[in-house]
């Protein structure tokens, strides 16, 4: 089978990780890009060596030419685009947050189901490497059936200064961030019957929250805590680093700053080193995230090759963005969310 054909739209900030990634990525290239800044456009297309450069998506898709669409624009342009995917047939990724409210994300799902086309958000946390390797001890049984757990990403990391426009959203850490932690969550411990959040805005230069604390109950009947902060000054900065700490009927699991999973059962404790691979055209500290976009995209190109179902595929997608509203919901009202019923 010849490699596959993408284009993308959207040549700002994390794109240019999204195209290095597809420069490494086994069986598939880039072939188009779109934006409707010129400069940005000359600048990725110029940097990838990409010849088909657009302004507009209905254009390139009139051209046609590639097999799959990858969305990284921002939130505003999602349902759209991913419904203009499915009127032309074509498999799309879809950058996160998936939409701006759960009913458009409920109505992308259904257009790409009708069209009977693959659709994947790019909720690429979960394949991180440190991440992927407290999954495998899990699904080992390493601590047996995990009733409790926390997650938790607290930075006081300068996000605003390549992402100005975070600043000014009247949403912030759940939506930006909280949205990985608590699709975290939901891979490893399941899906979550109800939630209780409290959130704070410590930063006076920004319009949203950069504080919040999620209580999950999850639908097996462990409980989690994910705490996000973008207000935490600590003596060694973590960033980018989602910290993990897990309770199971046979021992425990603690993902620590830097790196270090450490694994406590009836045979002892084990110590490995699941840092991420720094690749070529990665930097320090965002490497983590930069491997696991190429995961992702490699996953992506994998199933659809195969025609199987993406791990964080729209539909699975759903549950993690009914999680993200009902923590806003839950804040604003100061009440436990039911989030089953958001979803039926």
């Amino acid at each position: 089978m010849t490699g596959l054909k993408g284009a993308l739209i959207g040549c700002g900030f994390f794109a240019i990780n999204q195209m290095h990634a597809w420069n490494d990525v086994d069986g598939a290239e880039i072939v188009a890009i779109c934006d409707r800044d010129p400069e940005r456009l000359k600048l990725v297309g110029d940097q990838f060596g990409i010849e088909r450069r657009y302004s507009d998506a209905e254009a390139m898709f009139a051209d046609g030419g590639f097999d799959f669409f990858d969305i990284a624009t921002t939130v505003q342009s999602h349902r759209a685009l991913v419904e203009m995917a499915a009127r032309n047939k074509i498999p799309a990724i879809c950058q996160k947050p998936f939409a701006k409210t759960l009913a458009d994300a409920k109505a992308m799902v259904e257009a790409c189901r009708a069209a009977g086309v693959a659709l994947m958000v790019h909720e690429n946390f979960r394949w991180q490497t440190p991440i992927q390797a407290v999954r495998k001890a899990l699904d080992a049984g390493a601590i047996g059936t995990p009733f409790w757990g926390r997650f938790s990403f607290r930075s006081g990391y300068d996000v605003f200064s390549g992402q100005p426009y975070l600043a000014e959203g009247e949403r912030f850490i759940i939506e930006d961030l909280g949205i990985h932690t608590l699709d975290i969550a939901r891979y490893l411990l399941g899906d979550v019957s109800s939630l209780t959040a409290r959130t704070k805005r410590v930063n006076p230069e920004i319009k949203g929250e950069d504080v919040a604390t999620i209580l999950l109950d999850h639908e097996n009947g462990a409980t989690s805590v994910v705490d996000v902060s973008y207000a935490t000054k600590l003596p060694k900065e973590p960033f980018p680093e989602t910290l993990i700490e897990l309770d199971g009927s046979e021992g425990t699991i603690r993902l620590s700053q830097g790196y270090g999973l450490e694994i406590t059962n009836g045979r002892g404790t084990t110590v490995m080193d699941v840092s991420p691979k720094l690749l070529s055209w990665a930097s320090r500290p965002w490497h983590n995230i930069q491997e696991s976009v190429y995961a992702i995209e490699q996953h992506w190109v994998d199933q659809l090759r195969r025609g199987a179902e993406h791990s964080t595929s729209g539909a699975d997608n759903l549950k993690t963005f009914a999680l993200v509203e009902a923590a806003y919901d839950s804040a604003a009202r100061g009440q436990t969310i039911d989030v089953r019923a958001m979803l039926r």
